[in-house]
């Protein structure tokens, strides 16, 4: 007897499929729209302003997920339109990369319009709702966590700022810690999907 088509998938599942592909789409377009072009420019711009703090070159690729010529290429192209800067790195031999004005003011162009379409993707849902979902939410986004050293960080593009303002935390940074040990919550940047939370001064470990 032939498998059902797509694998035992449920309608949850499938919904989830759906509802993340559109809500990507539209901030896609809408961070495109702010000037993040191509995607990995905007998620660099916003981790550049949300909790990396003149991150080497090779700390740039393991967040975004790109190869290191890929990287290079990006920040060369982002140098150019003058949204980051070139420094030398903390051991002096490594390169460091950090916003300028202008890429300042993209990076919150960028924050804006990803907001703008996820708070619009929840305008159906009453307050109860909400708090419902964020707590499946986080929930999902915990069992999700990759090992440290992984690459393409899930909190990318997040905010780190309304998690760290919330009382409980980073549901990802929270797991992190429980499963592979880390400092304390309070006060820290959370990083996402592969490394632990620390200070934004401090360097992640890999």
């Amino acid at each position: 007897m032939a498998e059902e088509p797509g694998g035992g998938l449920d309608q949850t599942a499938n919904l989830l499929g759906a509802l993340s592909l559109v809500i990507a789409d539209r901030m896609g377009d809408a961070m495109a729209g702010a000037g993040g072009r191509p995607e990995s420019a905007a998620a660099a711009l916003s981790a550049l302003l949300h909790f990396l703090d003149r991150p080497t070159v090779d700390r740039l690729r393991q967040v975004l997920g790109l190869t290191s010529s890929g990287t290079v290429r990006l920040v060369d192209r982002m140098a150019e339109t003058g949204h980051v800067q070139r420094g030398p790195g903390a051991d002096g031999r490594s390169t460091s990369v950090s916003l300028t004005g202008a890429g300042r003011v993209a990076a919150e162009q960028v924050a804006t319009a990803r907001a703008g379409v996820l708070l619009g993707a929840l305008d159906g849902l009453s307050p109860a709702e909400r708090e419902t979902l964020r707590g499946l939410m986080s929930k999902m986004l915990a069992g999700l966590i990759r090992g440290p050293g992984a690459v393409r960080w899930m909190c990318r593009l997040c905010d780190t700022g309304v998690c760290r303002g919330t009382e409980g935390g980073c549901p990802v940074g929270n797991a992190a810690r429980a499963r592979y040990g880390g400092p304390p919550a309070a006060g820290s940047r959370h990083t996402g999907a592969s490394d632990l939370p620390g200070p934004r001064s401090a360097p992640r470990p890999s």
